[in-house]
Formats: C-alpha cells, structure tokens, sequence
C-alpha cells in the first residue's frame, strides 16, 4: 500500500514540479486536463467495465456501500447548515466545504487500485466509478445552484452536465459493451487499453499541476471541516456500511481506497463555473491532496 501511495503521489509531485519550472505552459496543462478528462480516463472506464467479469464481482454491495456514504454525508451537512451559517461560513463557502466533503479524485484512486491489485483492483474502481459519479454530479450540481451566489442553473443545463459527464456516458458505454463482450473486436479492446494506460501517469501529472501551494492559507474552520469530513469521516462510513453488507478482501479495500482519496480537481472549476467560493475549494483540494499521503496508509490499513 505504502509503495503505491509513494509511487502515485511522487507522479503528482512531477506534475507540480513541470509546472512550478514553467516546463509546460499554463495553457498547455489545460489541453492536457482536457484530453485526460475526456478520452483518456472514458477510455479506462470503458475498456475496463467492458471486459470485466460482473457476475463474479460484488457490484451491488460495493456500490451501494459508496452511495449510502454519500447520502449521508450530504444529510448531515446539509442538516448543519444553519450552524455553519451563524459560524460564519456562507453559501459559497458552504459549497466548497460539500464539494470537498463527498467529492472523490478517481484519478488517484484509479491509479492506487492499479497498483494495488492490479486488473482486478482497477475493475472494482471502475464499479465504484460507475456508482458514484452520477450521484455526486447530481447532489454538487443541485446544492450549488441552491446556495452559491451565481446563475443557477436551468433544469436543461443540470440534466446536460450530468448525461455529458465523461464518466457517466463512459461508465453506461462500458457496461453495455460488457454485454456485447463476446463479439468485440480485439482490435478494439487493444485499442481501449493502450488509451486507458496513457490515463493513470499523464492524469496523476495534470493532478500535480492542479496544487496551487501559493494559494494555502492559515487553516480555517471550513478547511478543517472539509478535511476531517472527507478524510475521517467518508472512510469510516464506508467501512462500516460495507462490512454489515459482507464485503472482504479486495472489494472492501477498493471500497476504502474510493472513500479515502482526496476531492476532485474538478471540484474547483464547478465552483467556478456556478458562483461557488473557488479560491476555497482550491485550497481544501490542496490540503486534502497533500494530507491524504498521510491518511490514505492509515485508512486501508486500519480499516481492512
């Protein structure tokens, strides 16, 4: 596990490092973002789910493990949400801290399934992905269009983000060419996975490029509350809806290393994009990146 999470995080590390150098320009990295998100890492989902063994695999516990946690988590924030407010946290701030509560970088999770168990560990990530991407667009889009001071967004516009989401329409692709597997052209399934391994080393850079080390501040509540929820909190909740759902070995491991990583890059553009406190959110992703070197070992450890 620790050699992994080394490996993994001194990735991203170069990423930082290519881009603090000015190796790579800023509008560069952002073509690089781009060709990860959308082909790249679709390719992985896909090619992964398509040749997968389903049946063999516990889908619907560990599925349902991540979504539970999820639900829950976004329950209890939402539930304190008025004592956030009197604590000072604002509408925009209180979508960060959400964000960066139940959001998940499936680029390092992905990655650490890889390392960790090979193909198998990524087809379990895939299930993971499948599971939880949908939801967590849904319920980010939703409370950011509530409690965010920009434009909300039309029901047409929250429906389209959500069915055009790379990992969505990846995920739905992949599970109906697992159908089909039998007549898949190998040529195609080549083709999938020499795409989907370009994924996990050029999208760990991208992460790398993301950190603004510049942009940390004097820890505040909302970062706190953001950290400890994500890093302590998720965890902890997956684990123990998994083990009352009988999930052992390599499914409950990849479901405490999907519940475990860090938030999502993405979470900053989000917020952005929809009036969301976005210098907040790059500063809880900063941190959570950086701490999860510690609590990652921790979690998979303790809680396997």
């Amino acid at each position: 596990m620790l050699t992994s999470l080394i490996a993994v995080f001194l990735v991203i590390a170069t990423g930082w490092v290519l881009k603090a150098r000015g190796f790579v320009s800023p509008a560069h990295w952002l073509g690089v973002e781009r060709l990860t998100y959308l082909v790249l890492f679709p390719a992985v989902v896909i090619h992964t789910l398509a040749v997968a063994d389903l049946g063999r695999l516990p889908v619907l516990a560990m599925g349902l493990s991540l979504v539970l946690a999820i639900l829950i988590v976004a329950g209890m924030l939402l539930a304190f949400r008025p004592l956030l407010l009197r604590a000072g946290i604002d509408g925009p701030a209180f979508t960060s801290i959400f964000q960066g509560s139940i959001r998940w970088n499936s680029f390092i999770a992905l990655a650490l399934a890889a390392g960790l168990q090979g193909r198998d560990g990524t087809t379990l990530m895939a299930i993971a992905v499948a599971a939880m991407i949908p939801l967590l667009n849904v319920l980010c889009v939703l409370v950011l269009a509530r409690y965010a001071n920009g434009r909300p967004m039309t029901a047409a516009a929250t429906a389209r983000s959500i069915v055009l989401n790379p990992f969505i329409w990846s995920s739905a692709v992949g599970l109906l060419l697992n159908q089909l597997q039998w007549m898949l052209p190998t040529a195609v399934t080549t083709y999938l996975d020499v795409m989907g391994r370009a994924a996990l080393g050029v999208g760990l850079l991208a992460v790398g490029a993301g950190l603004d080390l510049r942009s940390l501040t004097r820890p505040r509540l909302a970062h706190f509350i953001a950290i400890g929820v994500k890093l302590v909190v998720m965890p902890l909740l997956a684990w123990t809806i998994a083990r009352h759902l009988g999930l052992s070995g390599p499914a409950l491991t990849m479901t405490v290393v999907a519940a475990s990583v860090p938030t999502a890059t993405a979470a900053y553009f989000l917020a952005r994009d929809l009036g969301g406190d976005a210098p907040l959110m790059a500063e809880i992703t900063t941190l959570q990146t950086l701490l999860a070197l510690a609590t990652l070992p921790v979690a998979v450890l303790f809680l396997i």
